[in-house]
């Protein structure tokens, strides 16, 4: 087993669905993905957060084991707030309104231990920092995955390609796969971004399941069919915990290992929206995960 390190984001998000709402509660694409991952291995986050930040929620993290000494907390500033609606189809949020906070000035230090963590994720943040972070590393980590979003790839898209030239894997969602790539088709898509560097390309395509390209070629999982969907959000910052916190865990890069992280990536998204926020991981324990998987493995397999 491997230490883990995740930079990114821990917001207070309010969100709507056709199935409720909630107002200020934990979110972020760093909260999501520690508490996902540490069902695997250990975590440590770094982030930043506001004097206003609850310290039940860093409580919350500390609880599943995730290193929080790089939560760091200004005095005077608020946490980084989101705002979001979700209609029917629940594959596309509606943003209504963004707050950065602290996350405006957020520059990431990295602490002794934290620089030299074998697996790094880059979560979704400005690129440049996600370059800076990796520039901070004291050797190079053994895995490097990085997320994006839109934001990033139509305001920032120069920066965010000198980053994934220095990454390994790339989770990103098929919409903005086309984007970046400038390619409707979605294999062309992915294709297009893995000459920009990552060597594995995972799309996260929402109910649809998700796409993995490596160099020994493609992969696909449906995602896990639910009578219960309740909210979307972290659903992508969940899968990418559970793919990264497994794979660090078994410390391999084999083939056969990344498949089997890509379907435990599906598996903690599978359990995210079956409720708002972080309450249904709240309540998971380890066989559920074990159950889940093999009815995964089930759902995939093809009659010999």
């Amino acid at each position: 087993m491997s230490d883990l390190l995740v930079v990114g984001s821990v917001a207070l998000d309010t969100v709507k669905t056709p199935f409720g709402k909630v107002k200020e509660v934990l979110g972020g694409s760093a909260t999501y993905f520690s508490y996902a991952a540490s069902f695997y291995t250990r975590v440590r986050l770094v982030a930043a957060v506001g004097a206003d930040f609850p310290p039940e929620h860093a409580r919350f993290l500390q609880d599943r084991g995730v290193d929080v000494s790089g939560l760091m907390t200004s005095p005077e500033g608020k946490t980084f707030r989101w705002t979001g609606e979700y209609g029917y189809d629940l594959n596309e949020a509606k943003t209504l309104d963004t707050q950065l906070n602290v996350l405006a000035e957020f520059r990431p230090r990295l602490g002794d231990d934290a620089r030299r963590t074998p697996y790094l994720f880059l979560a979704n943040i400005d690129p440049d920092l996600q370059l800076d972070v990796v520039r901070q590393m004291a050797t190079r980590p053994r895995l490097i995955a990085l997320d994006t979003m839109n934001f990033w790839i139509q305001g920032k898209r120069e920066a965010l390609q000198r980053v994934l030239r220095e990454v390994d894997v790339v989770t990103i969602n098929e919409g903005e796969a086309r984007q970046l790539a400038g390619e409707p088709n979605l294999i062309k898509a992915a294709r297009a971004i893995a000459g920009m560097g990552p060597r594995t390309v995972v799309v996260k395509r929402g109910e649809y399941g998700a796409l993995m390209l490596t160099e020994s070629g493609f992969f696909v999982v449906p995602a896990y069919p639910l009578e219960s969907v309740f909210d979307p959000t972290g659903a992508g910052d969940t899968f990418a915990g559970g793919f990264m916190g497994y794979l660090a865990a078994q410390d391999s890069l084999d083939g056969s290992t990344v498949r089997r992280a890509v379907v435990y990536g599906s598996v903690m998204a599978s359990f995210t929206v079956e409720d708002f926020s972080l309450q249904r991981l709240a309540r998971l324990k380890p066989p559920e995960i074990t159950e889940r998987y093999a009815a995964f493995h089930d759902l995939i397999r093809l009659p010999g």
